[in-house]
């Protein structure tokens, strides 16, 4: 069990300690639940009023604190408590799961693949024709990639994962179990005679830098030429992502969100969970589209979104308050 004094969690903070403690601190865990080993934060001044309560002999904890820590006990200071507690998290995170073997004997790679230095590859993984593997990369169990594709430097993909053909990731990315990247984009069109024809999707997906995609998440390949899913995206858990849409950087897509096709998303857009995007929509920078809500046409940069269909936040709110007032006179 990995165990860290007051002081040794400070080295990597670089926080102000206020109070003090000689309780070694074994693990992070919620205020509410935490035993007198733990650390835990406050990252809101509306959450100081758990810590009277709280067993926990260490809080990472914003500079404007109004509270004491109280007897051995100690809070230690930062600008951010929630960026500092990724910092504590990191320190008692385990160990990966273990490769005994660098590239397992059962992983099938085709003879042209190109795998580079400290790439692991684990138990029943298929690594397609002309596909190069970066650096350092890791591929866990169950894993398929097929052919013509490109893996960055440092990028781990988890077990269940199909990347198909002629698709690129970069480097630093994480995919997570079961997602999907590069399945044909829904395309079909309505004929006299046969029903439905098949729209061919012979584009590819390319995903920057830093980016990591969540479990079950599918990013669809291009009708023609590429998604794109640009440098520090973050998808969530289930998402879609449809044919040839375009991600800026750092864009945030929360769980059960959708994009329909050819959606156009700017740098640092925030998609909220389970919100819809309808096709050929461009979503400008900075924008946020609230949880639930179904975006049916352009939004301007630094808008926030709200409802079904979504308006801005000022009107949907207005429009609630309207229908709340309605409700209510209704049953007078």
């Amino acid at each position: 069990m990995k165990k860290f004094s007051l002081q040794e969690i400070n080295e990597v903070l670089k926080g102000t300690i206020l109070g003090d403690t000689n309780q070694l601190i074994t693990a992070p865990e919620q205020l509410e639940v935490a035993s007198n080993s733990e650390i835990s934060f406050i990252g809101n001044k509306k959450y100081e009023k758990f810590w009277a309560d709280s067993k926990a002999c260490v809080a990472v904890v914003n500079e404007d604190i109004s509270i004491e820590p109280g007897e051995n006990k100690a809070f230690i200071k930062v600008k951010n408590a929630d960026l500092a507690m990724s910092q504590v998290l990191k320190l008692f995170a385990p160990p990966p799961p273990i490769f005994k073997n660098d590239i397992h004997p059962t992983a099938i790679i085709d003879k042209t693949a190109s795998i580079e230095n400290g790439v692991k590859i684990g138990a029943g993984c298929y690594i397609g024709p002309n596909t190069r593997i970066g650096e350092n990369s890791v591929i866990y169990p169950n894993v398929t990639i097929l052919d013509d594709c490109t893996i960055g430097k440092n990028t781990v993909i988890w077990s269940g994962t199909v990347i198909r053909e002629r698709c690129h990731l970069g480097n630093k990315c994480i995919i997570h179990p079961n997602a999907t990247i590069g399945a044909d984009g829904f395309g079909f069109r309505p004929d006299p005679e046969k029903g439905l024809v098949k729209v061919p999707q012979i584009g590819n997906v390319i995903i920057g830098n830093d980016v990591e995609i969540g479990a079950n998440s599918c990013v669809d390949r291009g009708k023609f030429s590429s998604t794109v899913i640009g440098d520090g995206c973050k998808i969530d858990n289930l998402v879609q992502i449809g044919h040839n849409s375009k991600l800026g950087r750092f864009c945030i897509m929360a769980g059960n969100s959708g994009l329909a096709g050819s959606v156009t998303l700017g740098n640092g857009v925030i998609i909220g969970g389970s919100a819809s995007i309808k096709d050929h929509t461009k979503i400008g920078d900075g924008a946020i589209v609230g949880a639930g809500s179904g975006v049916t046409g352009d939004v301007e940069a630094g808008k926030t979104m709200l409802g079904y269909p979504a308006v801005e936040a000022r009107d949907a709110l207005k429009q609630w308050a309207i229908l709340k007032r309605l409700v209510n006179d209704s049953k007078k």
